[in-house]
């Protein structure tokens, strides 16, 4: 059930960017704990995991192959030769971890290290010359399935038209070409500067993690620091200062104060300050953090509850040579209240026809898992969040209540039965059945609800695992409206075992395991697992079915079905969806922002399938002028007079439609104060899917207000019939 933190490699990995160090740089090597890790690891995996993979040779070839893919998913580093020959190891990765040498994991990792290395050498070779943009030759944009480059000189030719396209980028965002030779060799600089920084760490948690997926998708490896990441996400509290940061230019930056925590309330620290130094204690020792990995600042940073940690800062209006002043802060606990569940409240229709719908959007689903162990009375938790803002919006006297799970992939699956009960009056919610094959039930046993008025759920493709069983539940008892696209899939439940633990080591080491122990069930004997929930209304999605989800994964479980279990529904929804739905989609043919989306949908479908740019600049200039003319009539026709405020609120101004817009540049090579503008731009714009959402609500509560036989309340039907 718990989503998985990706390793800062792998992060870096999927996200496009090239990986290397300094070809004199030593190579990396196993610390002995990772051996025994690995190890330990592989003994849990086989004998406790859902799918009780034997490792052997077979088990080795998946993992080299998770392991080469985990690397360059792209293609862009490797060369056929060089996959040939570490194939040598294809069967050996599995006597690498039982025998405790992973020497050949390690090996295939250096060399991915120095093929990055010359890679990004040679792309900053390129920076110097400048391009001819008058030829016609195009970039493939996904090259996942490509074969691999046959010599060096076509991987060379791959990044000669990568480095093209990124010039072509920055030229059509009106840079000239100093700039633009400027902003991409600082570009890969700053890149080789980066993974100069990666340790072994890096290395044995990407191994370790290709192990783990080559199982099955959602388990995972998290070495001591990422499982501390993983436990804060949950608990949605840490000690520190209450500081976001971010790196900008080798500075560990502060992007963002966080309300209430020690920094804000000091008043000596703003947006855009860097940190250069920490030191622990008022007389502490100043370790110079210039050029450090933000992970290992934030280690420095973070510490016991009511501790004393002092910065040296250098301000955001001073220059490399300025003044520096020294910020001493206690540190507290810090509640991360942007990632807890928070509500807004919609007006639709006019006068006596206006209804109000409560929106409760919820990210994840937290539980202080620690807190509610030791039986604290304020543990912090998704459910208990959500019951506040539901009794708020009933003294609000809000007409409809919509759960927005749109993006929330998933968490404690306790959360998940308890929120579930928020709206049902008892009643099984979830069925799990583990590698016995036995089944047990996980029900809501409060008795009453918290709201008993017209409900809906918004789910998306990226809405996972527990926010599967909550709107499969939902939609099985006849509860509430599942509005949006077929969520993710993920129909199976982890658990955190720690290495540690089992070790009985006093200090972490060895990190833990996010394992896969069950598969989970809808109370109508169905599943979630590859084939998600269905929404009873669809709304158009931006998603790639093919490339996210748990059908994109070559090895995920199969969809299968149990017996259900015997609960009753409290309505029957079938005769009512197909009238929303046609009340739905009368007005989107009516809505222009609705009809942008779907056009903007099938450019990126078409584009998809393309998968090709055209690297010629009078060609490209073309196609930005089309999409700039479409924007600009957009903005014509939704905002006329140039007025910025909107009846939703949301800003459509040109200058904000500006803000969006391609420029050219990577995360961290803006401006801080344009990269956040850029970034609240995106936040306000409209959304119109939610604003659909809510439509559709305020047509259920129209149904339901007239008294409609088609609202369905109260109604019943057999044990598992509802949909």
């Amino acid at each position: 059930m718990r989503h998985r933190l990706p390793c800062m490699l792998v992060a870096l990995v999927l996200a496009g960017l090239p990986i290397a160090q300094a070809l004199s740089q030593p190579q990396l090597r196993p610390e002995p704990s990772d051996t025994q890790a690995a190890r330990l690891a592989a003994e849990v995996l086989t004998r406790f995991h859902y799918s009780k993979v034997a490792l052997d040779d077979a088990m080795s070839a998946k993992i080299f192959d998770q392991y080469i893919k985990s690397l360059d998913s792209e293609k862009q580093f490797f060369v056929q030769a060089d996959i040939d020959r570490l194939s040598a190891d294809r069967s050996r990765l599995d006597d690498a971890i039982l025998r405790e040498d992973l020497s050949a994991p390690f090996a295939i990792f250096n060399l991915y290290l120095q093929r990055a290395a010359e890679r990004l050498a040679h792309a900053r070779s390129l920076v110097k010359g400048g391009f001819n943009f008058q030829e016609n030759e195009s970039y493939q944009t996904m090259r996942d399935k490509a074969e691999w480059p046959r010599s060096d000189a076509e991987a060379r030719e791959l990044w000669r038209k990568r480095v093209k396209n990124e010039w072509l980028r920055l030229k059509l965002a009106g840079k000239n070409d100093r700039d633009i030779a400027d902003v991409l060799d600082k570009r890969y600089e700053n890149l080789q500067k980066r993974i100069g920084r990666l340790k072994g760490s890096d290395a044995f948690q990407s191994f370790m993690n290709a192990y783990t997926t080559a199982i099955e998708p959602h388990t995972s490896y998290l070495a001591p620091r990422a499982a501390e990441d993983f436990n804060i996400s949950m608990r949605l509290s840490l000690v520190g200062i209450g500081a976001v940061l971010t790196e900008v230019d080798e500075y560990t930056t502060i992007r963002e104060l966080v309300p209430g925590g020690p920094a804000i309330l000091s008043g000596q620290l703003k947006v855009g300050d860097r940190i250069v130094g920490v030191a622990q204690g008022a007389s502490g020792a100043m370790a110079d953090v210039l050029g450090w990995r933000i992970d290992d600042v934030v280690a420095l940073i973070r510490g016991k509850e009511n501790s004393v940690v002092v910065l040296d800062v250098l301000p955001a209006d001073a220059g490399p040579d300025g003044k520096h002043r020294l910020v001493t802060l206690v540190r507290k606990k810090v509640s991360l209240e942007q990632q807890a569940a928070r509500k807004t409240i919609q007006r639709v229709g006019e006068g006596s026809a206006a209804r109000t719908i409560g929106v409760i959007a919820l990210p994840t689903f937290y539980e202080d898992f620690a807190g509610r162990q030791k039986g604290q009375q304020d543990f912090r938790s998704a459910t208990r969040d959500v019951a506040r803002l539901l009794a708020e919006l009933k003294q609000e006297k809000v007409d409809g209540v919509l759960i927005d799970l749109r993006n929330n992939g998933g968490g404690s699956l306790t959360e998940a039965i308890e929120l579930t009960g928020l709206f049902i009056d008892r009643g099984p919610v979830v069925q799990q059945r583990n590698a016995r094959g036995e089944i047990s039930v996980g029900s809501d046993t409060q008795a009453g609800v918290a709201w008993d008025g017209p409900l809906g759920v918004l789910i998306n493709r990226a809405s996972a695992s527990a926010s599967e069983i909550v709107a499969a539940a939902i939609q099985d008892y006849g509860r509430g409206l599942v509005i949006g696209e077929p969520s993710f899939g993920k129909g199976t439940v982890q658990t955190m075992v720690s290495l540690d633990q089992l070790a009985r080591n006093g200090a972490p080491r060895f990190g833990e395991l996010k394992m896969t122990v069950a598969q989970f069930f809808r109370i109508n004997g169905g599943t979630t697992q590859l084939r998600g929930v269905i929404p009873d209304i669809a709304l158009p999605s931006l998603a790639d079915a093919d490339a996210f989800g748990e059908s994109s994964f070559d090895n995920a479980l199969p969809w299968t079905q149990i017996k259900p279990v015997d609960y009753a529904p409290v309505a029957n929804l079938k005769e009512l969806i197909p009238v929303l739905a046609k009340l739905h989609e009368s007005r989107v043919r009516k809505d222009r922002d609705f009809e942008n989306l779907l056009e903007d949908i099938a450019e990126l479908r078409a584009q998809r399938k393309r998968n090709q740019l055209s690297l010629n600049e009078s060609v490209r200039r073309k196609e930005r002028d089309a999409q700039e003319a479409r924007q600009r009539a957009r903005e014509q026709r939704t905002d006329p007079a140039g007025a910025s405020a909107r009846a939703d609120g949301k800003d459509r101004t040109p200058a904000a439609a500006a803000s969006l817009r391609d420029d050219g540049l990577q995360a961290g090579e803006r401006n801080l104060a344009n990269e956040i503008a850029a970034e609240n731009a995106r936040k306000n714009a409209r959304d119109v899917l939610l604003n659909e959402a809510v439509q559709i609500m305020r047509d259920k509560v129209e149904a339901l207000k007239s008294g409609s036989s088609l609202a369905g309340r109260g109604r019943r039907s057999a044990a598992g019939a509802a949909n």
